[in-house]
C-alpha cells in the first residue's frame, strides 16, 4: 500500500451527527472534499435544506432532519439512512449538548438532557447503526468516532458539571465499545480543545486571546486539524488504533502543569 493509499478515503460512505454547523460542519466539509460520499444530521428541517446547499458544492451529501436527542429521533434517522446507503465505512458523533450554571443553581434537568444527548445518543446510533456499518466492513474495518471534549479529560474553567462528567463518559465509553466491535468496527474518540464554533463563541469573544496565549502552539483549532485527524482515523493508517481517545488541543492538556508553591519565595 503507498503511502497515499494509508490516507486514502475516497468512495467511503460516512455519517456525520450534528453536521451543520461546528466542527460537524468542519469535518463533514473535509470529508467531501476527499472524495467521501457524506451523510450529516441535524435537529432542524430549515438547517438540514441549509446544510444541503452548502456542503453540496463539495461532493455527494445528504442532510437529514433528526431529533437524535429521543430514542424515537435516533430510530428516525437510521430509517433515513438506510434509505440512502446499504452500508456505512464511518460513523462520527459529534452532535452534542451543554449546559453552565454555578454549582448552586445547576439544575436536574441538565444532567438528563447533556447526558442523554452526549452519552444515551452515540451508543443508540451504534446499536441501530451496527449492520450497516457491518455492511461496511468489507476488507478494512468500519470505524467508529466519537466526539468528546478536552473537559472530560482536565477540569474546565467554566461550571459545566453535566458536560464535563459526559465528556468523560464518552472517552471510556469508547473503550468500552471498542473491545464489544472489535474486529470489524474500530472505535476511536477525539477530544477537541477550543475551536471557534458557536458553543464556544461567548468563551472565545470575552478570552479568546487569553486562551491562545495559554495554548502551547498559540492558537485556537482550525478547520484542518479536525479534518485532519477525523480523515486519519478513518483510513487505513490507522487501522492498528481502536479504544483510543486523541486531544486535538494543540498540546494544552498534554503539557499543562500544576500550580506550585515556590519554595525559594517563602517567608519563615
Amino acid at each position: 500500500m503507498t503511502n497515499a493509499e494509508l490516507f486514502d478515503i475516497s468512495g467511503q460512505t460516512v455519517l456525520v451527527t450534528g453536521g451543520a454547523r461546528g466542527i460537524g460542519l468542519m469535518i463533514a466539509e473535509g470529508l467531501l472534499r476527499a472524495g467521501a460520499t457524506v451523510l450529516v444530521s441535524t435537529r432542524k428541517a430549515d438547517a438540514a435544506q441549509e446544510a444541503q446547499r452548502e456542503l453540496s458544492q463539495y461532493g455527494e451529501v445528504h442532510a437529514i432532519a433528526a431529533d437524535i436527542s429521543t430514542e424515537e429521533g435516533c430510530r428516525e434517522l437510521a430509517e433515513q439512512v438506510k434509505n440512502h446507503t446499504d452500508h456505512l465505512d464511518g460513523l462520527v458523533n459529534n452532535a452534542g449538548a451543554t449546559w453552565g450554571a454555578t454549582f448552586d443553581e445547576f439544575p436536574p434537568s441538565a444532567w438528563d438532557k447533556v447526558l442523554g444527548v452526549n452519552v444515551k445518543t452515540p451508543f443508540v446510533l451504534a446499536q441501530l447503526l451496527r449492520p450497516l456499518l457491518e455492511a461496511g466492513a468489507g476488507t478494512a474495518p468500519s470505524r467508529i468516532i466519537n466526539i468528546g471534549s478536552i473537559d472530560g479529560l482536565a477540569v474546565p474553567n467554566y461550571e459545566n458539571y453535566s458536560y464535563s462528567a459526559s465528556k468523560a463518559a464518552v472517552h471510556h465509553m469508547t473503550r468500552h465499545m471498542a473491545s464489544t466491535l472489535a474486529p470489524s468496527i474500530l472505535v476511536n474518540a477525539i477530544a477537541p480543545g477550543p475551536f471557534p464554533t458557536k458553543m464556544m463563541k461567548w468563551a472565545i469573544d470575552e478570552h479568546g486571546d487569553e486562551m491562545s496565549r495559554a495554548n502551547p502552539l498559540g492558537r485556537l483549532g482550525r478547520p484542518e486539524d479536525a479534518v485532519g485527524l477525523v480523515t486519519f482515523l478513518l483510513a487505513p493508517a490507522s487501522s492498528f488504533i481502536t479504544g483510543t481517545t486523541i486531544p486535538l488541543d494543540g498540546g494544552l492538556t498534554s503539557t499543562m502543569s500544576v500550580a506550585m508553591h515556590d519554595p525559594t519565595n517563602s517567608q519563615n
